[in-house]
């Protein structure tokens, strides 16, 4: 085995120094800052059974930059009054090795430009073989639904006899696969909360609900809850809407307040509880979904979401507000939104039953029990309106994307 040090500016020259001197079968021992640039240890035939021996050692090295080591020297050097089996070994970080690293990142693009060309040829041969199959795929994309979603119907309608057919079948399908949560959770009463990312309505579908719930049971039977002590006006705009339907609203900023607050409403058959919106990445959140766990009574939650989200964002929201065992969500601001296929796509990756959708600001018109065929038909009209048009590319990168995350 030989070792030589190599001391250069920045890392990529001391590489190729390594390189030129000892050929690309050289292996890097060390690197270290020094004055000046960056210090490379390198070996050529390594033997790390020899190195780690010759570390315990502590064997001098000559004053010059390149030694020859004796490796049967190596093989019987011992340390005086020390027990073989208590000597530190040495281990050389792998993962830490620069030429390694360099050479992970260039099979990683290696990787992903072989997935990319694998799905383009599969995009053609779709084409070629199975043109329905193609065009149904691009009318499904043009909703906004995730591609592996898309290709899961795909695949089941390749019975349809025509197009037309299997686009019906494919919907019909979308919906059977939309998780519902029924217009139960406001007849059973209890206590609901509202919880979900700030800035996505819930103050507003908390007035929706109330009002819904009134119009069947009457004023006394509903109470309203308090928990945002964060945003600027929200426990003014939550008492406004109680003085409109003739309703008791009590503020709790504590585990202790909530806590006495819900035991002394036991006599009204619903308590809607507003909570303060949070983001799923702020440090706060656990605390705030803390008080939810107060008092003797049990606190259902509905996750509330905005259809004009990201779906990468609703599925981070699902899962960061998914320690609270919400029973169903809300989906708000339907009619914002340009494409609902992503706040489809995620409710079917999660399996969070929906419950309600909101299209509007009127209280209480512009909210509706959730029903699979409404949601499709206004997720059909979407796309209709905003002709997302993909080419081809763009597709077979998406069917690529889709494959690289099965294979993981």
């Amino acid at each position: 085995m030989k070792i030589k040090r190599f001391f250069a500016s920045d890392i990529r020259q001391a590489l190729r120094q390594v390189r030129e001197s000892l050929g690309s079968d050289a292996v890097i021992l060390s690197n270290k800052s020094v004055d000046g640039g960056v210090e490379l240890v390198a070996a050529m035939d390594y033997d790390e059974a020899a190195f780690s021996a010759s570390r315990a050692a502590e064997t001098p090295m000559a004053g010059s930059s390149f030694m020859p080591v004796d490796e049967q020297a190596l093989s019987k050097t011992s340390l005086p009054n020390i027990a073989q089996d208590q000597v530190p070994v040495a281990r050389v970080e792998w993962s830490q090795d620069p030429v390694l690293v360099e050479m992970r990142h260039e099979m990683q693009a290696l990787r992903r430009m072989m997935e990319n060309q694998l799905s383009e040829l599969t995009w053609h041969e779709m084409g070629a073989r199975r043109p329905q199959s193609q065009e149904l795929l691009r009318r499904l994309m043009a909703l906004g639904l995730s591609p592996d979603i898309c290709r899961q119907l795909v695949d089941r309608v390749e019975d349809a006899a025509d197009l037309d057919q299997a686009w019906r079948k494919a919907l019909y399908f979308l919906a059977s696969d939309l998780p519902l949560q029924g217009d139960s959770l406001l007849d059973e009463g209890g206590v609901v909360a509202l919880v979900g990312p700030t800035g996505v309505g819930k103050t507003t579908s908390i007035a929706k609900l109330a009002a819904r719930f009134v119009l069947r049971h009457g004023p006394r039977q509903l109470a309203l809850v308090s928990t945002d002590g964060y945003r600027i006006g929200a426990r003014e705009q939550l008492n406004s809407y109680a003085r409109i339907l003739d309703v008791p609203v009590r503020c709790a900023s504590s585990c202790e307040e909530l806590g006495v607050t819900l035991n002394a409403l036991t006599d009204k058959r619903l308590v809607l509880v507003d909570t303060a919106g949070m983001s799923q990445r702020d440090v706060r959140l656990s605390e705030q979904l803390s008080l939810l766990r107060a008092g003797n009574r049990k606190v259902r939650s509905l996750l509330t979401l905005s259809a004009t989200t990201q779906q990468s964002a609703l599925e981070q929201a699902i899962k960061a507000f998914g320690v609270t065992g919400p029973d169903g969500c809300i989906l708000t601001k339907v009619d914002e939104s340009a494409l609902l296929g992503g706040s489809l796509s995620a409710l079917i990756h999660s399996g969070l039953p929906l419950a309600f959708f909101t299209d509007g600001q009127k209280v209480p018109e512009d909210i509706h029990l959730a029903r699979a065929h409404t949601l499709i038909s206004r997720a059909v009209a979407l796309g209709e309106q905003t002709s997302a048009e993909y080419n081809d590319e763009y597709l077979a990168l998406a069917l690529g994307g889709m494959r690289a995350d099965a294979n993981g």
